[in-house]
């Protein structure tokens, strides 16, 4: 089995008895991503998102509801990182049970106790995230931001030939609807720096991927199965304190500007589930360097990249207290990327260095190329020299307080379900 392969699981014609799955927008019987609940007084548990429930994976297989999987009844409690590390054999054996179950009606009866509407589910961080680490690879993205500071150098030699990252903070690594303080820190000024609150925080666009199984100390992860190791997807705002960044970049990069907080979206979305939306790897200009061969594979080239929607979402406090809905400010595709997620596993671990399983990446801001594909204010705005404004008549370059902000992604191909993320929002609370 490859991360390309489509089955039976990813039919449209498939017919879930589950109450609204048929057809939902996001979680459809042809997604099943993992992630983690609690209600009442049950800790937190494996679940299944399905339609707008969710379904209690680690009760089933406690009751004896999925059999051949009652060995998994240890690694679905309080954390999913063991799963996670059981790998894609693990995964796929359980869509398949999953699938049947919810599209067999005679089971019906037996399933439905498990559901647990998702509105009496607390939703939790899926995995411990033992490591965290941020990539560049939005090539759209780091040429805008470029030009800001380079206009005619805006890509430094190295872009086209490694996969830029840094190492960010785990500590701070939290579940959509967790409100964002914004930083304080040091702010470039005229006679040097002063000290307050951050007044240009931003917002980054980013998939993040979860790792499955690790590696040991010192043995690469050639690019040709860097896919073994990759659990599965979600939605991730590195969120921005852009004058902090400026001022503390140089020489060593990101640190208070980026270590305050990071949102995910609360599934994890599988590498399988994904299978129809795959697309080849960027496609290069004629004239740039071809990767070094360690982050070379055909297989890699040919379905190494994903082809998702993605959007940019903000409702200010104003817009509430008027009724407004939330607008739109921009939004691109994840085919923008310069790296693969392959290509970016097999960088990290080239020296040496080890994965574990529930270790987290992020792509690095995703922008496309044409104007409104933005994925951060700092681009949208010109680095704040051209405001946006919102149907309120509000004007913003940068996030203010009681703004809530969200991105969102879907995969589409015609012949296919759609397929969602869930949500991955926070709202400025200074």
């Amino acid at each position: 089995m490859t991360f390309w392969t489509i089955d039976e699981t990813h039919s449209i014609a498939a017919c879930c008895w589950v109450e609204g799955a048929q057809g939902h927008p996001s979680f459809p019987v042809q997604n099943l991503p993992f992630g983690l609940f609690s209600d009442g007084d049950s800790g937190p548990r494996a679940g299944v998102a399905i339609g707008d429930f969710v379904f209690d994976l680690a009760g089933a297989v406690s009751c004896g509801l999925l059999p051949g999987f009652e060995m998994l009844d240890h690694v679905l409690r309080e954390r999913l990182n063991e799963l996670l590390a059981l790998g894609a054999e693990v995964r796929l054996g359980l869509r398949k049970a999953l699938f049947t179950l919810f599209t067999d009606a005679a089971r019906a009866d037996a399933v439905r106790p498990f559901l647990v509407p998702i509105d009496h589910a607390e939703l939790h961080l899926p995995c411990e995230v033992g490591d965290y680490t941020d990539f560049y690879a939005g090539i759209h993205h780091a040429t805008r931001v470029g030009k800001l500071f380079r206009p005619d150098n805006p890509l430094l030699p190295n872009y086209r030939h490694v996969p830029i990252g840094y190492h960010g903070r785990a500590s701070s690594v939290v579940l959509t609807g967790t409100p964002v303080s914004r930083p304080s820190g040091q702010l470039p000024g005229a006679d040097g720096p002063r000290f307050g609150p951050s007044e240009r925080l931003d917002l980054e666009l980013e998939l993040g991927v979860w790792i499955g199984p690790g590696n040991t100390l010192g043995t690469p992860i050639p690019v040709e199965q860097a896919h073994e190791h990759i659990a599965g997807f979600c939605l991730l705002n590195d969120w921005s304190a852009r004058d902090i960044q400026a001022w503390e970049y140089q020489p060593l990069g990101p640190f208070l500007a980026k270590n305050f907080l990071t949102t995910l979206s609360p599934w994890i979305v599988t590498p399988e589930a994904l299978a129809p939306f795959r697309a080849p790897a960027f496609q290069r200009e004629s004239d740039a360097p071809s990767p070094l061969p360690y982050l070379c594979a055909a297989d890699d080239h040919a379905h190494g990249g994903l082809s998702l929607s993605l959007g940019v979402w903000l409702q200010t406090a104003s817009m509430r207290e008027k009724g407004l809905s939330e607008v739109r400010l921009s939004g691109g595709s994840s085919d923008a990327l310069y790296w693969t997620v392959a290509q970016m596993v097999a960088h990290h671990t080239v020296g040496g260095c080890n994965l574990r399983a529930g270790d987290l990446f992020g792509t690095g801001t995703i922008s496309g190329e044409a104007d409104g594909t933005e994925g951060s204010l700092l681009e949208l705005t010109s680095g704040g020299s051209q405001p946006v404004t919102l149907p309120s008549g509000e004007i913003r370059t940068f996030l203010q307080a009681g703004d809530r902000l969200r991105i969102s992604a879907e995969a589409r191909r015609e012949g296919y379900a759609t397929i969602g993320f869930g949500d991955c929002a926070g709202e400025i609370v200074d």
